[in-house]
């Protein structure tokens, strides 16, 4: 397929997708060329409509201004019904799940009469910023929301649009980003004039901070491990333009440099946590992203001349990361013993403290924090510097892609109940913990105002983490955990008008700009609930242990 040229002379310098360069991916048939040891996975039970007539649901906020694909005048609300499925009549447990389904369903953003995704957020009370576009990272719980509803073409035009806008040439400030880069959101633009719908794709030169999204490829490649989980199509993974797309992204993560080290180098604010967070480096997030989308591709890459190239350097490199983060990432009772004890200006391949931290670096709350039984993987490592804080979704997605060992993801669990105040308090659940303050917060946020202390990214509580917990309290046995976290939210969510993030220790407000109305916040409810009621759908999103990556750590007192 060949690259399309992008227009100089676009003010805004924002890559763009024309109906005239688009290629109907929509009209592919479905078909199973191959065979990936795939399950389909069993549907909700169907109850009919007319048994939820005589419920009332309240419109909970203004109706969206969306293109109706159906006009080419704009309409003050959004068809629920055009997806060919109103409310969802298999989930008919509370209220709450319909309201939720009847808010996700006002999302959805079409795209020349296609659903393509959901937007960020439907609060009409703030500035709308980019929160009217829709997310690569945001739109993933929403996807496997539509996925556990037997409704997969909204997944399948949403992985097909945004493989589309990776192939554009990505141009910041005269500088050529690689290829395989994939936007971090793009929204629908309607020119009445010519009555005709362009996409426009955000790459990160419009982002705050301006920072690239390193996530976004990883989540559409687990994203389309999903689909093809899923629905049993492999159709999508197997088309020649998504096998290109997947080795141009880990064309970017496999490339041969100057770092010793497995993991992925980064900067700050390329990922969930997108403000500067001191998350630079080899952030636990990006590097348990990078080893699920690794295992993802595995399963989904073609056995072609290029393919066996690229799964030869992914073997070689899960090998080596999963040592690297179960080695020194980990933290547990023992492990924070050891560096308490540590040698500092060790040299040659006997040293113990390979990375030489300063034992006095340790803070002084981890010491507490650590119960005698649980551990976790910590925020960070690298050279002279251990982040200890605790970091919810890298956590989480260590366990769903197994590079938490058995043994690990138990501790881990055995953390979270430990510390069940500190870390889901009264809305689950915090991003990170502790939150940082005074003069260190001033250094490493650079003073920025909406990350204060116990808010938004630092230490805030964010319900859209529900669905990674969930899934994870599930794959380790734990489903009342799970449980206990999703009526702790229920009690909230609708009355806080489903918002984007919550303040303070326990998460006991509403975020000071928390946008109400956030649809991952939405959907990730939905998914925790679904995944609930059918524990056969974690299929979708977990990764069951390679016998051939086993252990490599020892055993420690937390085990």
């Amino acid at each position: 397929m060949e690259t399309p040229k992008r227009n100089k002379e676009d003010a805004n310098s924002l890559s763009t997708l024309d109906e005239d360069e688009e290629f109907d991916f929509a009209k592919l048939p479905i078909r199973q060329p191959r065979s990936l040891n795939i399950e389909r996975q069993r549907s909700c039970d169907d109850k009919s409509l007319c048994e939820m007539n005589h419920l009332t649901i309240n419109i909970l906020s203004p109706r969206p201004s969306f293109k109706n694909p159906d006009s080419t005048k704009a309409t003050d609300h959004l068809d629920t019904t055009r997806s060919g499925l109103g409310t969802p009549h298999s989930l008919n447990s509370s209220d709450l799940s319909i309201e939720a389904w009847d808010a996700l369903r006002r999302s959805l953003v079409y795209f020349r009469g296609l659903p393509v995704g959901t937007i960020a957020a439907l609060d009409h009370s703030e500035e709308a910023l980019n929160y009217n576009q829709v997310f690569v990272r945001d739109f993933f719980p929403s996807a496997l929301a539509f996925l556990m509803h037997k409704e997969p073409e909204i997944v399948k035009n949403f992985l097909m649009k945004t493989l589309r806008l990776q192939s554009w040439e990505k141009t910041i400030d005269r500088f050529k980003l690689g290829e395989g880069v994939m936007p971090a959101s793009f929204k629908v633009l309607h020119d009445a004039t010519r009555d005709s719908e362009t996409l426009i794709a955000d790459f990160g030169e419009s982002a705050i901070g301006r920072v690239a999204p390193v996530d976004s490829g990883f989540w559409w490649i687990i994203l389309l491990r999903a689909y093809t989980k899923s629905t049993g199509d492999t159709s999508l993974a197997d088309m020649p333009e998504s096998q290109r797309g997947m080795r141009l992204i880990l064309s970017l993560c496999l490339s041969e440099g100057f770092d010793t080290f497995p993991t992925l180098l980064c900067a700050d604010g390329c990922c969930m946590i997108d403000r500067r967070m001191g998350v630079y480096g080899y952030p636990i997030e990006i590097q348990a992203l990078f080893f699920m989308a690794l295992r993802c591709a595995l399963t989904l890459l073609k056995q072609d001349d290029e393919g066996k190239e690229f799964v030869e350097r992914i073997v070689k490199r899960l090998h080596a990361l999963s040592y690297h983060m179960r080695s020194y990432f980990w933290l547990d009772f023992q492990q924070l013993n050891d560096i308490y004890r540590y040698k500092t200006e060790e040299y040659s391949h006997t040293a113990v403290n390979k990375f030489n931290v300063i034992p006095d670096s340790l803070p002084d709350w981890v010491f507490d924090f650590m119960p005698t039984r649980g551990g976790y993987f910590i925020g960070n490592v690298s050279p002279a510097r251990m982040d200890f804080r605790w970091f919810c979704l890298g956590n989480c997605i260590a366990i769903l892609s197994s590079l938490a060992t058995p043994e690990q993801s138990t501790a881990i669990m055995d953390l979270i109940e430990a510390r069940w105040e500190e870390l889901v308090g009264e809305m689950p659940l915090k991003i990170c913990y502790p939150a940082i303050e005074g003069h260190e917060w001033r250094i490493v946020t650079g003073c920025d105002p909406k990350n204060t202390r116990w808010s938004y990214h630092n230490g805030g509580s964010w319900p859209v983490l529900l669905w990674l917990f969930t899934a994870a309290c599930i794959k380790t046995g734990r489903p009342q955990a799970a449980k206990r976290a999703v009526e702790l939210a229920e009690a909230r969510l609708l009355r806080d008008s489903w918002p984007e993030y919550c303040d303070g220790k326990l998460g006991r407000y509403i975020g000071k700009q928390s946008r109400k109305f956030q649809t991952w916040s939405i959907a990730g409810y939905l998914v925790a609930k679904m995944l609930l009621e059918d524990p056969t759908r974690l299929g979708m999103v977990s990764l069951e242990a390679d016998k051939q990556m086993g252990p490599l750590i020892k055993r420690s007192a937390s085990f």
